[in-house]
């Protein structure tokens, strides 16, 4: 049976998410939209089709958190046969409170991290050759660093910026890494600060930012150009932000967690019970 080529987006659903599968779409990508809340993601696809009533969307159940759910999701990409000719992983969450994935992730660290990392490791054997894995991070990369105790599951070792931050440089440190074992390119995009439902942090200072500082947040549109310009290209490890891209910098390059995260990442995913491909083990 002939493969079926679709563009995998996570967080399809969300400000970003949306935007990238809209312009995707018009570009005449097939897309699976990846998202937690089918309701959500259902109704989206259908204000895409509104406008772009050629447009080829599907929906698919997706929740990052949980290991299990990875699983099934790949399980339906290789029951339908089909080739992933590119995936965004754009799914990302900021928590306000510290909790436990179904696995014992912390659930920050699980959704942005560990579930798209375990995600694109099962995807890569259906994956064509000259495809793209292109990974959201965040500019507070710049801001944080990485220890050892990074998936520590203590709630002491939780803030809602802090372990956010984290988990984005340790995707971009997992892209550097993953680009060493597949032959598909890959890429990191910088939405930069997207005025959307995640700039809510559930604190007191919500309604001073939503006056002060929001009104000077780029769009959703204007943040989805970095993600759309990455799936695009024809390049391998660069930043993408706003309309420019640029290699990925040395200090990431040659940050000394960057292997640590790859195999620590690796081994933990094995030690709760789930199957790599070959290529990763």
């Amino acid at each position: 049976m002939e493969k079926v080529q679709r563009l995998i987006i996570t967080g399809a659903s969300g400000s970003v998410g949306s935007q990238t599968v809209r312009s995707m779409a018009s570009q005449g990508y097939s897309v699976i939209m990846a998202c937690r809340n089918l309701k959500k993601g259902e109704a989206v696809k259908e204000s895409i089709l509104k406008d772009i009533p050629a447009a080829n969307l599907e929906v698919r159940l997706l929740n990052l958190e949980d290991l299990a759910s990875v699983v099934e999701f790949v399980k339906g990409i290789e029951r339908d046969n089909i080739q992933v000719v590119k995936l965004f992983n754009n799914a990302g969450i900021i928590n306000r409170s510290f909790g436990l994935s179904p696995q014992g992730f912390e659930k920050t660290i699980s959704t942005n991290y560990i579930g798209p990392a375990f995600l694109t490791m099962l995807l890569v054997p259906f994956m064509a050759p000259d495809g793209e894995i292109v990974n959201m991070v965040s500019l507070t990369c710049a801001l944080t660093s990485i220890s050892a105790n990074l998936f520590n599951t203590d709630a002491s070792a939780f803030s809602q910026l802090g372990t956010y931050s984290k988990t984005k440089l340790a995707l971009l440190l997992f892209s550097i890494e993953l680009s060493k074992h597949i032959k598909q390119r890959v890429n990191v995009s910088d939405p930069g600060i997207v005025n959307s439902n995640m700039l809510i942090m559930g604190r007191w200072y919500d309604a001073i930012a939503a006056v002060v500082f929001c009104p000077f947040c780029a769009s959703p549109k204007r943040g989805a150009r970095s993600a759309i310009n990455a799936l695009s290209s024809n390049k391998q490890l660069n930043y993408f932000k706003g309309n420019s891209s640029k290699a990925i910098k040395k200090k990431y390059m040659n940050n000394p967690m960057r292997e640590w995260v790859w195999k620590e990442t690796l081994q933990l995913i094995q030690q709760k019970g789930f199957e790599l491909p070959q290529e990763f083990k």
